[in-house]
């Protein structure tokens, strides 16, 4: 396996250049956050990865986590890596500085976790959920339950999970049935089992605090009925040490195609007593609350189809530079070549260069909103960047992994029989990535909320600005006199209208004809994904022409932005058209076939 080296050039050009960050810098409370500084943060980010988790991914790959009667060990290195993670204060970076966080920027504290991701997978997952957690403790719980465990969560002293998903429902969440009967003193016994719990045991770290959806005694049926509790494994005391174990403990640990190094947990709570935990908010509102974790999540796991698929192409590059084998055709000179110069090698590494560029900068630009939605002064501009938030998580989550999962295939094509072979390590690339289109809420999942909650709820306000919004930036390029920038505004201008035109199908149908719409919601999924991506590059194109003209002295990278960005506009905006039609004309060859016929 290769080593790994952060792609900085490229994540300051997205930060600086599409993502607005020096704008960012100047909302309430972001003010440090300067260029300047977001660079010097990103350098020493990619030292640690490159020096402390790159080299421990596929060793962990290779041994995993162990198990021994509910104890869990994680790999060789990881604690010792994770101790030092914590200690260099990479934890804090991205939570609220009352409970000892550094409040950055999301923008910034994303191209770092992406850092973390790519440099591997398997590890990123436990602070990534602790700071879910962290986040959904902030925004719901009571003033003593933040008190007493965000600094030690934030510090990395203490972990966190989510727990919602139980044997008999999957992620049919109205079927929970863990119970949380009150003890009278303001505490609950919680009892039940979960599964698919991610890091949900280990021993990296003092404590773990488990944020537990369950069902009061008098809770109504379905997801109305759920409520949150903060379920600690050891519990803390009035000075802050930590008790006695909690009534819960890891009855297994499932064994895994992929992330092999990160423990996925059965936890069972209260086989005795009952474990003993805290309300989170108000009762029967526990879904509610968790989304702030799982939204948060769902944007993480697409970043992870970013970072994923950055590793793959790093080592494929690297292959198709250093492979030696036949004579490219066309080449006259006679001689052996490295198989980068090979036409179809080169197509290959472009497809996978311009989608991780066009994921990168959707998934940046996204964290992007997110900044204005928490941080502007104007509530307007809050709520309207908000919406941005949140049409566009289900694509970063749903469109960038499962692009990740074709773009590592792509990486074990590039290496020919060797990447079937695990020790080159392009085959645990392709492993780790197929989880992320699943977990957090599957592709269709990610689908139906964008059609129905993003879309057809709304009437398609939000969808329609966007149009306008990629619109505006299709005519600016088609009114340039470059040659280049008009073919790719061309590109986007049809990719736009596939898009507008799936999108007016689902609002005309959704009501009528739901089955039809949910038959090509995946498929318009993936559709806005891709124009998403073409206005990303679009716009990269624009800015790499004007600091071209400027003199700037990156000619390598800014042309090759160039070439990139066309790349996409020729081979990948095509899929727009194909998508619409899946979405627009596909559901009835969808929906045909009796239950007997399968």
């Amino acid at each position: 396996m290769t080593n790994y080296t952060a792609p900085q050039r490229d994540m300051l050009f997205v930060l600086n250049h599409l993502a607005g960050l020096e704008d960012i810098a100047g909302l309430p409370g972001l003010e440090d956050a300067t260029p300047d500084m977001a660079a010097a943060i990103l350098d020493e980010a990619a030292k640690f990865a490159a020096g402390v988790l790159a080299p421990i991914n596929a060793s962990g790959d290779r041994q995993g986590c162990q198990w021994d009667n509910g104890t869990v060990t994680p790999a060789d290195g990881f604690a010792d890596a994770y101790a030092s993670f914590c200690e260099t204060g990479w934890n804090a970076m991205p939570a609220a500085p009352e409970f000892g966080g550094q409040g950055l920027p999301s923008l910034v504290s994303s191209a770092v976790q992406e850092m973390w991701k790519s440099a591997n997978m398997a590890f990123a997952l436990c602070p990534m959920l602790t700071l879910g957690a962290v986040n959904a403790i902030a925004e719901h719980a009571s003033d003593e339950i933040k008190a007493t465990y965000l600094p030690k969560m934030v510090s990395g002293e203490w972990t966190g999970t989510m727990n919602l998903t139980e044997p008999q429902a999957g992620s049919d969440l109205a079927a929970v049935r863990s119970r949380a009967v009150p003890v009278g003193d303001g505490s609950y016994r919680i009892s039940g089992t979960k599964i698919f719990i991610t890091w949900g045991e280990h021993d990296m770290a003092e404590n773990i605090v488990h944020l537990v959806l369950a069902r009061l005694p008098d809770a109504p049926a379905g997801v109305k009925g759920i409520s949150l509790f903060v379920v600690p494994k050891f519990m803390v005391n009035a000075d802050g040490s930590l008790g006695a174990r909690n009534d819960l403990a890891c009855a297994s640990i499932e064994h895994k195609l992929g992330i092999h190094a990160s423990p996925t947990a059965v936890m069972v709570f209260g086989e005795n007593d009952g474990a003993i935990g805290y309300l989170v908010g108000e009762a029967h509102k526990g879904l509610g609350y968790m989304f702030t974790m799982m939204n948060h999540a769902r944007l993480n796991v697409g970043m992870e189809g970013v970072a994923i698929s950055e590793r793959a192409y790093q080592q494929a590059l690297a292959y198709a530079k250093d492979r030696v084998q036949g004579k490219p055709m066309g080449d006259t000179s006679g001689q052996t070549r490295t198989i980068l110069h090979h036409p179809d090698v080169r197509r290959m590494l472009m497809d996978m260069k311009s989608r991780i560029e066009a994921m990168r900068a959707l998934a940046y630009q996204t964290a992007a909103h997110m900044d204005y939605a928490h941080h502007h002064p104007d509530d307007a501009v809050r709520r309207q960047h908000q919406s941005r938030v949140d049409l566009f998580t289900p694509v970063v989550k749903g469109w960038c992994t499962e692009s990740a999962v074709g773009i590592t295939s792509t990486g074990i094509q590039v290496h020919g029989g060797m990447g079937f072979i695990e020790e080159t390590g392009a085959a645990q690339h392709l492993r780790d990535a197929r989880i992320t289109p699943i977990y957090e809420g599957t592709t269709a999942i990610q689908a139906n909320d964008l059609i129905g909650r993003k879309v057809a709820r709304e009437g398609g306000s939000s969808l329609r600005t966007l149009l306008a919004d990629m619109a505006a930036t299709r005519d600016a390029l088609t009114a340039e006199g470059d040659a280049n920038l008009v073919a790719i505004g061309v590109a986007l201008g049809r990719g736009i209208g596939a898009l507008s035109e799936a999108g007016d199908w689902l609002l005309a149908h959704y009501d009528s004809q739901p089955a039809a719409a949910a038959a090509g919601a995946v498929p318009f999924l993936k559709l806005t994904g891709v124009v998403a991506g073409g206005w990303m590059m679009a716009r990269a194109a624009q800015v790499a022409t004007q600091l071209l003209a400027a003199g700037d002295a990156d000619t390598v990278f800014l042309n090759a932005k160039l070439v990139t960005a066309r790349y996409y506009a020729d081979h990948v905006l095509p899929e727009a058209a194909l998508y619409a039609a899946g979405v627009t004309q596909g559901a009835g060859s969808v929906l045909a076939l009796d239950e007997e016929g399968f």
